[in-house]
């Protein structure tokens, strides 16, 4: 890719729904750097103590030690500046600082790889990632396996019910979904969608 070059700095944007493998991915992109000799950061959200306080966990438990940050904010202050890699791990928990702060880290000529939730609980684009994918030399869009169906899935789809925009979890509280199955909001308690009912009794049409 032309962005490769030396002393270049460029933005990677891994996003996806919830069980996609984004963090899997940033964490594979990084052992890499560090096989090639590079100065490497991580960078997490201290809210998120899913499975691990101080390390990046992937859902099949890939894991990679990470600082805790309350925000974007604090990278900078945490950031060594022989680092040439930084990597940062659900950004959807950073805030809008990471924006500018990723734009500043790439023009002084360091990777920048970052992982997020694109859409939220309501299908809705997830700030920051929207404004990352707009300024990133680089996107990988992954995709998880709908629950319901086993479709290709881009949604995550909450099953507790809150209104908060962040709710930390994983599963029994969040499971992958298909555009088709998808249900905006906190879903109804059923085992069915209706859509699904409706097909299994509506009458075959084969011979």
């Amino acid at each position: 890719m032309d962005f490769l070059v030396h002393n270049t700095g460029w933005i990677e944007v891994i996003c996806g729904p919830m069980f996609s493998g984004k963090s899997e991915e940033l964490i594979r992109r990084l052992r890499r750097a560090r096989i090639a000799r590079k100065r490497v950061q991580v960078f997490k959200p201290s809210i998120d103590v899913r499975y691990s306080a101080d390390e990046i966990v992937s859902h099949t438990d890939a894991r990679l030690k990470a600082e805790c940050v309350t925000g974007a904010g604090e990278i900078l202050g945490k950031l060594d500046w022989r680092t040439q890699v930084v990597g940062v791990d659900e950004a959807n928990f950073m805030g809008p600082e990471l924006v500018d702060l990723a734009q500043q880290l790439a023009d002084s000529g360091k990777q920048v790889v970052i992982a997020g939730l694109d859409t939220d609980y309501l299908g809705r684009p997830f700030p920051p990632i929207p404004d990352l994918l707009a300024l990133a030399e680089s996107i990988t869009k992954t995709l998880a396996i709908c629950m319901r169906c086993g479709n290709p899935a881009k949604h995550t789809q909450r099953l507790v019910e809150s209104g908060d925009l962040i709710v930390v979890g994983a599963t029994g509280m969040y499971e992958a979904r298909c555009r088709r199955c998808f249900e905006p909001g906190v879903p109804p308690h059923q085992e069915e969608l209706p859509f699904v009912t409706a097909m299994r009794r509506a009458p075959s049409n084969r011979e």
